[in-house]
């Protein structure tokens, strides 16, 4: 690309690899920091630097891209990175954070004068692997030229819902999508689980609903995850704990009774605590059985 843009990259997990080689991959200058330096290590061999600290990372970056667990995780880190950070930097902040864990990053962008944007992403593995998340993102109008190429790179849509980062609008709307993609993940697991219960062939109910209405992509990529006994995270079930804990927590704050994505975070957790927590959150399966 004529003007390279540096975009820093801090998180190495399965979502932020992915768009890290993306951003390579499309001509980027990818610095990328890894609080565990080996699962950075791999993006060298696309082009990426690998960083020793975050403020080496972010020092002297056109854009930074946060992809991390959680909240406190963002704040953390970003703290940490403090001493290579400029005024004007924009901040791309793509961890799901949800409502109350979005206004300190917004507060430490402000306080280092940073262009803060709130742009999580809809997707998982396969979609970030390809650059086809969704991107939902509030920001300001002036600087969403400068984070196109960006954006282009990781996402095939880009959803704007504001022009301010810390309004929250894109951090609602993530937590409206994931209610959805939870209950479809515990949807999915559960008819499975009754089927192996009733002594019904799983692959009877899918022929069932084959092509119709009550029939979609997720269910069948699930549904192909418990069948085959292949749980390698496309979206790690810890972090379905997490976003579920979010998504209950703002239905809370607004005085709602959300009372399927309750249940949804207690089987998440359940699953997690049979030992299931690094493998596909599809493993919700096995929280129908008592091992």
């Amino acid at each position: 690309m004529a003007d390279q843009l540096e975009v820093a990259v801090l998180g190495a997990g399965i979502m932020g690899a992915a768009m890290a080689r993306n951003l390579c991959r499309t001509g980027h200058a990818v610095r990328i920091w890894n609080r565990t330096r080996a699962k950075a290590e791999p993006l060298a061999a696309d082009g990426a630097r690998i960083a020793d600290s975050p403020a080496d990372a972010v020092r002297g970056a056109d854009i930074v891209l946060t992809m991390l667990y959680d909240g406190p995780a963002v704040l953390e880190v970003m703290t940490a990175a403090a001493p290579g950070l400029r005024p004007g930097t924009v901040w791309l902040q793509s961890t799901t954070v949800g409502l109350e864990g979005l206004a300190p990053p917004a507060e430490l962008a402000d306080t280092h004068g940073l262009v803060f944007f709130d742009s999580p992403v809809l997707g998982t593995r396969g979609p970030a692997e390809q650059g086809e998340l969704v991107v939902m993102a509030a920001g300001p109008e002036d600087a969403r030229e400068t984070v196109t190429s960006v954006l282009e790179a990781v996402g095939d849509r880009t959803l704007w819902v504001g022009g301010d980062g810390a309004s929250g609008a894109a951090t609602r709307l993530k937590l409206v999508c994931n209610s959805w993609v939870l209950t479809l993940t515990h949807g999915a697991a559960e008819a499975l689980a009754l089927a192996k219960g009733l002594g019904v062939d799983p692959r009877g109910f899918l022929d069932a609903v084959a092509g119709g209405g009550l029939d979609c992509g997720y269910l069948r990529a699930k549904s192909a995850a418990i069948l085959d006994d292949d749980y390698t995270p496309s979206f790690a079930l810890s972090t379905a704990v997490k976003d579920a804990g979010l998504v209950v927590s703002a239905g809370e704050a607004e005085g709602l009774r959300l009372d399927v994505a309750e249940a949804g975070a207690r089987r998440f957790a359940r699953a997690r605590a049979q030992g299931h927590g690094e493998r596909d959150m599809a493993a919700t399966y096995f929280a129908s059985f008592d091992t």
